[in-house]
């Protein structure tokens, strides 16, 4: 016969062996990376270069990198508008900030790094992801933005560049100039086994680091620096399934997808239209599967923001709309959930970022369950598209409405 104390372990060893795939499954959706949205501080922060006090995170270098808040009393270090410029967080309330290029090296870089709540397994697969956005005030943007995972902890007083692999890039390795609104940076990594440390910015040498000038903005009144600064937010790192993959882009069928973008032109000179006539009379209109601003989106948003302050009494609510074939997709393609979310997050960045303050903007996403209207006040020089594809084009927009 058994023993007691044999059955208690052989009990113990079922039970275990039961809880596998839902532990796995954990492990699966769990972000490994301790306040990836840098919403925990554990001091008061006060001025620049205080990354250290956000919960989990540090510069591995003398230079050091900054955090951003929405509740802080300082301009310099508030959130959306600080010292480099003015952006609303990707998610939550605050967002950090490094410098990834000065022109001559006059600058020095600067870093953010974390500690992963457990190291990586080898051969694991893991969907890296994290979102950046160029400040207002940076004369330069550069290529070369990414994230390197390491079993050792980068550590210097000195104020150095780190020249080193760059694990995680955007598959193009483009130049980031967009100064509105968050860009994805996204790869899966195959781990050695383990990597405990994560660290994002430039691991390339100047030389090989591509730039770019940017023209200071019409909207941002500080002075620029001879530099690529960047805000940085939302970061995460997951293990994946056998199956899983990392969504980062769009992976469609060319075939089925509408390449069409509708325009038109509305109106809004006749001296009997009110300013809430003028803002409602705006849509902005999307590609497939994209939440980018189109030039003639920026002007409606630029027409509607100049009503907003000329009209400080006012406020608006932005309803976001999608294509019934985005809805689609996203079933299948996690790429393609919340599109409309999305759109309004763009849109009322643009807004935050032109100087209307954030409660004044509602947003109420309704998927692709009303469709557009034309207005008898616009015209369109598209009639010669198909109208089938026009009229799901036309669905994926922005409309306003005046509170």
């Amino acid at each position: 016969m058994k023993s007691t104390s044999m059955k208690l372990k052989q009990g113990v060893f079922f039970v275990a062996l039961l809880s596998l795939p839902a532990m796995a499954s954990a492990q699966n959706n769990e972000n490994l990376v301790d306040n990836g949205g840098f919403e925990s501080t554990t001091g008061k922060i006060k001025k620049p270069g205080q990354i250290d006090l956000a919960t989990g995170w540090k510069s591995p270098t003398g230079a050091r990198a900054d955090v951003f808040l929405s509740d802080s009393k300082e301009p310099a270090i508030g959130a959306p508008a600080n010292v480099y410029g003015n952006e609303a967080p990707k998610e939550g309330e605050n967002y950090a900030g490094f410098l990834a290029y000065s022109y001559g090296n006059k600058v020095p870089r600067t870093y953010v790094l974390a500690k992963l709540k457990t190291p990586l397994k080898k051969d694991v697969k893991y969907c890296v992801q994290f979102y950046v956005s160029l400040a207002d005030g940076s004369k330069y943007a550069v290529n070369q933005i990414g994230m390197n995972i390491n079993k050792k902890e980068y550590s210097t007083a000195e104020k150095s560049a780190i020249i080193d692999e760059t694990q995680v890039q955007h598959t193009d390795n483009k130049i980031f100039n967009a100064m509105y609104g968050w860009e994805l940076i996204c790869a899966t990594y195959v781990a050695e086994g383990g990597e405990k440390y994560i660290t994002i910015g430039n691991f390339t040498s100047d030389e090989n680091t591509k730039n770019e000038r940017n023209k200071k903005g019409d909207d941002w009144k500080g002075t620029q620096i001879i530099a690529a600064y960047y805000y940085v937010d939302d970061i995460s790192v997951k293990m994946l399934g056998e199956k899983d993959v990392c969504d980062c882009g769009v992976e469609v069928d060319p075939n089925a997808v509408s390449s069409t973008i509708y325009q038109r032109t509305v109106k809004t000179d006749d001296k009997k239209m009110t300013p809430k006539d003028r803002i409602e009379a705006q849509a902005l209109f999307f590609a497939f599967g994209k939440d980018a601003l189109t030039p003639e989106a920026t002007a409606a948003l630029d027409l509607i923001a100049a009503e907003l302050k000329a009209n400080t009494a006012l406020t608006v609510t932005m309803n976001g709309h999608t294509d019934a074939a985005e809805d689609e997709y996203a079933v299948k393609k996690p790429y393609y959930v919340d599109m409309d979310k999305k759109r309004l997050a763009a849109a009322k960045a643009y807004l935050v970022k032109k100087g209307i303050e954030d409660w004044r903007i509602k947003t109420n996403a309704k998927g692709s369950t009303e469709k557009y209207t034309t207005s008898g006040s616009e015209t369109s020089s598209q009639d010669n598209t198909d109208l089938d594809d026009l009229n799901r084009a036309k669905n994926r927009r922005i409309q306003f409405t005046v509170n």
